[in-house]
């Protein structure tokens, strides 16, 4: 995969936003640096870079895809209130060794998010 000035934008885009931004969020930001680029060429290198381990696709939530440029292995918390994604710490490698172990199964990759009221909006509804 070559390493264009366009997929260099877009990868710096998710790291500086820092908020497990949707296609649509980097693409605004990309935007505003790069008129000229498409919705097309971001949502397309996004996922070109998620494929190859350059950024993690957290998932779909609430009907977009959400990117980290935390690529390391780690978990996702993602509140039902103000729909943001926060990464979460924990082991849960019980967890994964039961599930090998009870489906005779090889786990080569996983992704785990837990969902709530983050403590911002927690905090609100107190």
């Amino acid at each position: 995969m070559r390493n264009t000035i366009q997929r260099q934008l877009i990868l710096n885009a998710v790291s500086e936003l820092d908020i497990h931004a949707t296609a649509e969020q980097v693409y605004d930001y990309v935007h505003e640096m790069q008129p000229s680029i498409s919705k097309a060429t971001v949502y397309r290198n996004l996922s070109q870079m998620a494929e190859a381990g350059d950024l993690l696709n957290v998932g779909t939530f609430y009907g977009a895809a959400h990117y980290d440029h935390n690529v390391h292995e780690h978990y996702h918390f993602v509140c039902s209130d103000c729909k943001q994604v926060f990464d979460v710490d924990g082991d849960l490698s019980g967890i994964l060794d039961s599930v090998k172990k009870t489906d005779e199964i090889d786990i080569t990759n996983f992704h785990i998010s837990f969902s709530g009221l983050c403590r911002g909006c927690k905090a609100v509804g107190a």
